[in-house]
Parts: structure tokens; sequence; C-alpha cells
């Protein structure tokens, strides 16, 4: 069964609205696909344009740092250059110390500086984003967030966007440090000595090699990590949810045998990636290690002051300056390990962020009553084989009548009472409300008129009041209290809860029992006060007393109302004004329990099983 609960944020009346959905789980005939990851090209940097301007100053900082610190050692050369003579000048040898000291201190300083301002964007940076996800998915059809499935969703919501807080916190500095280091390393060497600067970028070549072969099918290895990535955040999500049934029927080998599978298969992609790039990795860091350059540079410094090519001065310049360069490729290793991280999980937030939203009229039209008409409606997820959920579906529902939807599991009743309330768009065909096409009224009218009450009720870990304020956040105390009362609510959150309406529920409800989260939840529609009412089996799973409660409740909400009940215990929309029997998508019958019977066609067949069911019992 499919489930889908969203928060409602109305507004005022003829203000638009928002859509948050909060929480998502599949529907049964609907395959969860992971998300397509489109080109990765240029959307890390279309992600970060809300700080791009604080990122410059941060390159920059990083930057000016880097040329400090080269300056700073050269000076400081300077400095023992004077102090080595015979007779030293004392001012020739304060101007390079300070010079020097200006240069260290500059450099980490102007470092620090820069990350504090990248370290602050990026936090800046993942509530825009998350905000922008959050509010996005609550603008795009609800079956292309379904088709994301719980965990692709949380990684790219959670991980992704933490992975680009990484590029643009950490990353962001060490471009213009590990840029402009080099740079000004080897423009001091020129000026120094050229064959200071040969001796120098001998060692670049196989650093670069080095890396090269460190970074063999990166992408590919990498592509296979986020796969088993995603693949244990929906194990982790999956075994959660799944946690009652898992401790009532594990038998110690099979229960935990997905999650097992995909923790096995995460270890396998991640060892498997290092195993490739160990060897040509440790070659890539010795190399990059001041050790050999500095050996080169000595060797070619001896040979060089020994024929009296070059001052001893310059030599010592060349050994504090000279490694720096290949120093400076490991932060550049960094960067690119911080930048693919973050692009892959770019492209994956990009790919949410171009689905595309449910268009909204630019002037929304109001419904006229409460009535429902579909005509020709047909509409598919996508994933259909060839056969769409709704095909040619005619159907009229006067308003102020209650419209039954029975059929069997994948006949289309779930679909067809959420294309009412504009939870997907038809793809051909037309859904109406109050004689206007839901596409015409928009998202936030449709459900400002179309009140839902879903057969797993859903609440936020918040207190019971705002979970009935759902609806309506500006709703007052009283008008809460209101719905509570006429939803028969009112007496068990005063006498049994704690702190009453003030009580926390706890994630997804669950410190309510599950009468008392329908109770809330039908009080929450009750708020909205809308004219045409969905039910999804609302009692389907309570005992007989709670239902009896709830059902006293519906009947509160329902009356003077339209209604459409989607049904699986027949006898509970006997008294119906219509009932209309789907299969395979498409209407096979409709008429009153007593028509239908009369016609022996489906609904006469599902009838009589029903009946044999109630039949059966256990006997001794």
């Amino acid at each position: 069964m499919f489930y889908a609960y969203c928060v409602f944020d109305a507004g005022v009346a003829g203000e638009g609205g928002t859509v948050t959905v909060t929480a998502v789980r599949s529907e049964e005939g609907t395959p969860v696909e992971p998300v397509a990851e489109p080109p990765q090209g240029a959307s890390l940097l279309a992600l970060a344009e809300p700080v791009r301007r604080r990122l410059v100053v941060a390159v920059a900082l990083g930057a000016a740092g880097a040329v400090l610190g080269v300056a700073g050692l050269v000076a400081l050369a300077y400095a023992l250059r004077e102090l080595f003579r015979l007779a030293p000048d004392g001012t020739a040898l304060l101007v390079p110390l300070v010079a020097a000291a200006v240069g260290v201190v500059g450099r980490y300083g102007l470092r620090a500086w820069a990350f504090q301002v990248s370290h602050m964007a990026a936090f800046d940076l993942e509530t825009v984003l998350r905000t922008r996800l959050a509010a996005h998915l609550g603008r795009v059809s609800l079956g292309d967030v379904l088709r994301l499935g719980s965990g692709p969703l949380k990684k790219i919501v959670q991980d992704d966007v933490r992975a680009m807080h990484s590029a643009v916190a950490d990353a962001t500095p060490l471009v213009g440090f590990a840029v402009a280091q080099p740079v000004a390393a080897l423009v001091a060497l020129a000026v120094v000595d050229w064959r200071m600067l040969l001796a120098v970028l001998v060692i670049v070549p196989v650093v670069v090699v080095a890396m090269q072969l460190a970074m063999r099918d990166h992408a590919t290895e990498r592509a296979r990590y986020d796969r088993a990535n995603e693949s244990i955040n929906a194990a982790v999500v999956e075994f959660v949810q799944g946690m009652p049934v898992v401790r009532t029927f594990d038998d110690g080998s099979t229960s935990f045998r997905r999650f097992a599978a995909a923790v096995e298969g995460f270890t396998e992609a991640t060892a498997n990636w290092q195993r490739k790039s160990r060897t040509p990795g440790v070659l890539a860091r010795i190399a990059m290690t001041p050790v050999p350059t500095l050996l080169v540079v000595l060797a070619v410094g001896i040979w060089l002051v020994a024929g009296g090519l070059v001052e001893p001065a310059w030599l010592l310049v060349a050994l504090l300056i000279g490694t720096l360069p290949v120093e400076s490729i490991l932060p550049l290793m960094y960067l690119n390990n911080y930048v693919n991280d973050s692009k892959a999980g770019a492209a994956r937030i990009a790919s949410v962020l171009a689905l595309p939203e449910l268009a909204e009229p630019a002037h929304p039209r109001p419904p006229g009553d409460g009535s429902v008409r579909l005509r020709g409606v047909t509409f598919g997820y996508g994933t259909d084989r060839g056969r769409p959920a709704l095909d040619g579906v005619d159907l009229e529902i006067p308003a102020g009548t209650v419209c039954a939807l029975v059929g069997p599991s994948g006949s289309g009743k779930s679909t067809l009472a959420r294309l009412v309330a504009r939870f997907h768009d038809v793809v051909s065909g037309s859904v109406e409300v109050g004689g206007v096409d839901v596409r015409e009224i928009g998202t936030p009218g449709v459900l400002r008129h179309v009140a839902l009450v879903f057969q797993d009720p859903f609440l936020i870990d918040d207190t019971v009041a705002e979970n009935i304020r759902l609806g309506r956040p500006e709703a007052t105390e009283a008008e809460v209290e209101a719905a509570a009362r006429a939803a028969g609510a009112h007496d068990f959150i005063v006498s049994e809860l704690p702190d009453g309406y003030a009580t926390r529920v706890g994630e997804r409800g669950g410190l309510l029992s599950g009468g008392q989260r329908q109770r809330v939840t039908i009080a929450r529609a009750m708020l909205v006060d809308a004219p045409i009412v969905v039910l999804d089996e609302a009692t389907a799973f309570a005992d007989p007393e709670t239902e009896a409660q709830i059902q006293e409740s519906i009947a509160a909400l329902t009356r003077g109302r339209t209604v459409i009940v989607i049904a699986h215990q027949l006898a509970t929309v006997a008294g119906a004004d219509q009932i209309v029997v789907l299969g395979d998508g498409r209407v096979a019958e409709r008429g009153t329990h007593i028509e239908l019977l009369a016609a022996g066609g489906s609904y006469a067949r599902m009838w009589e099983h029903h009946e044999r069911a109630r039949a059966w019992g256990v006997r001794a």
C-alpha cells in the first residue's frame, strides 16, 4: 500500500501555500528507483552560487597567505646570508628578519581567516541546500519523490549536502593556497637561479606519474562506493522501520540478511578501492615528501657551489623554498578528493532540484462546490510496463455524496484518490474539483479543499496540538480543541496524556496507540474543514472498540461533505451513494450496493467472498 504524508501550509485565503513532504514510503507495484546522476559538469559551482562571493574571498586570502609565506622564507634566507658574513650589518639583518616574521605570521593568519570565511559559507550553504531540497520536494510530483526511495533521499539531503560542506569549507582555501604557493616558489627560484629551478622541476614528473597511478579507476570505484553507500542507507531505513516484524519473526539467520548483504557490499567496495590504490598511493606520498626534493636540490646545489656558479646563500634559499612546489601537490590531492566527493553528491542534489515541479496557475480559480469529476483520466508511474495505473477513467461524484472505491490490490483505488488531491498530474484527461480542473486551482487551493485520512496515520515528533494544527498553522488553541472534541480525541488527550495537548507524541507518533494516532489525524482533517474528504480504510487495523470510536469520529468529519472511501471491508461501504469497482485501472462496474448485487458481476463475487470470510472462524 502507498503511504505518503504531507504537511499542508495553506497560508491565508487567497495566498499561495506550500506542501512539505515529511515522510515517504513506497507504493506496492511502484518500484523505487535510485535517482539518476546527470553529467556532473558545473553543478558543484552552480550549487555553491549563493556563497560564491565569500568563496572568492577565501581563495584570495589563501593565495595571499601562500605568497606571504614564500616571501617570508626568501627574506629569512637573505637574513641568514647577511648573518654568515664576516661583519654582518645590523640594519641589513633586521629588515629581512622583520619581513620573514611578517611573512610567517601573515601566512598563518590569512590562512586561518580564509578557513573561517569558507567554513561559515559552508554552514550557510548547507542550510540553503537543505531548505531548497525540502521546498522543491514539496512541489514536485509525489511519484517522483517515491522513485527516489528513502535510502537515496536520505543520502542526498544529509550525506551529499555534508560532502558539499567539506568541499566548500576545506577545499576552497586550499585552492588559493595550493596554487599560489608553488607558483610563488617557482618564481622566487627563477629569480634566485634558474639552475636551482630546473633541479626542483626534475622531481615534478615523478610525482605526477605517481598521482596518476594512485587515481587510476577512481571514477569507477567511486561510483561503486556510492552505490554501496546508498544500499546500506536504504537497508538501515528499512531495518529500523521494520523492527517490530524483524523482532517477531527473526530466526537468527534470515531477518538480517538484507542488512548484512548491504554492509558486506559496502565493505567489499571500500576494501577493493583501498586495495587498488594502496601501493601507488604510498609511492605518491613518498614522492611528495620533502626528502626526495631536498636530496636532488642539495646534490645540484653542492655541485654548483663547488664550481663557484652560485653563492652558498642561494643554495640555502633553494633548500628553504624548493620543496614548496612538490609539497603543494599533497593539498591538491586532498582538494581533488574533496571535489570528487562533492561532485558526485552535487550531481545527485542537482538531479533532485531538476525534477519538474507541478505547474501552478498564475491566476488560481476557486472550486465552485464539493463535487469531483474525472474525465478520460489516464495515468502511469513510468514503471507500469506498458499498462497505466488508470486507463481512460470517467467518474462523477456529486457534492455531498459518498463514493466507495473497491477492487483488488493494484486496481488503481489509491491512485485515483490521490489524483483528486493532486499528488500527481494526469497523463491525459482531467480531474475536476468543484467544476474546475485541479491544475487550474493550484496545489494549495486543492489541499484546502480536500482532506485526507490515511490507513496508517502519520504524526510528526511534536506536540499533539501542533500535529492537529499542521493543516492550519494559524489555528487558535480553542479551534484545535474544538477539532479534537469533534474527532473524539479530547478526552484521552486531557485524561491519559501527561501534558495534555502539549504532550510530545514521539517519532511517527510512537508514544500514542494506533487508535489515538488515528483520532489525532482525524482532528487534523476536521480543523482544515475541507468540503471533500478522502478516507483510505482508516479503521483497517483497529480493534472493535477503537474502530467504533474512529467510525464515530469519521461520521462527524464526513457529515455534509463529499466523501471518497477506499474500501477493503465491503460491509463498511454498503450504504454508499455509489460504489465504483476498479479493475486493471479501469471502471469495471458502478452503482449502489443493491444494483451491483443484482447485476451479478465482479462486485457480487467480491461480496460473496466477503460473506464467506465473515462466516469463517476458529473452531475447537
